[in-house]
């Protein structure tokens, strides 16, 4: 492994612990993604967050998916997360669960294998951290 792909890895990595030291469920490869998909209970709620290392990821994505995950009244029955850039498999088959343009960072809520709900990245980036914890939880709220 090369310096770049060295930091990178170490970056992602404390990245990647921000949300899973809040509960959610890390899916790192392809046959993850599949097998989650394939035994998730048709009435469960997913909120996946697609993370990403870009600045938007750190500075609202991942501290709002966090935020409304553990303080809203309704909460999805299940947390994942895939990291594009690093898990590009799982991201891939992630993405084909969701069928919207690829965006990273960004959310999506499924209950059983539908998607119900999907915040790209332009919903995200320059955006007033209380808005993107809004939209998060109207989510929800419809949802869960």
């Amino acid at each position: 492994m090369n310096p770049y792909e060295q930091y990178m890895q170490e970056l992602a990595q404390q990245m990647r612990a921000e949300l899973t030291e809040n509960g959610f469920e890390s899916l790192e490869t392809s046959e993850d993604v599949s097998n989650y998909m394939k035994n998730v209970n048709e009435e469960d709620t997913t909120f996946v967050v697609i993370n990403s290392t870009c600045g938007c990821a750190a500075g609202l994505a991942r501290p709002a998916a966090v935020a409304v995950a553990e303080q809203n009244d309704k909460k999805p029955t299940n947390k994942i997360t895939v990291f594009a850039g690093q898990d590009k498999e799982a991201t891939q088959t992630m993405r084909e669960y969701i069928q919207q343009v690829p965006s990273s960072p960004s959310y999506a809520l499924f209950k059983g294998t539908e998607l119900k709900h999907f915040i790209p990245r332009e919903h995200i980036e320059g955006r007033d951290i209380q808005d993107i914890c809004m939209d998060i939880k109207d989510a929800f709220d419809e949802n869960c």
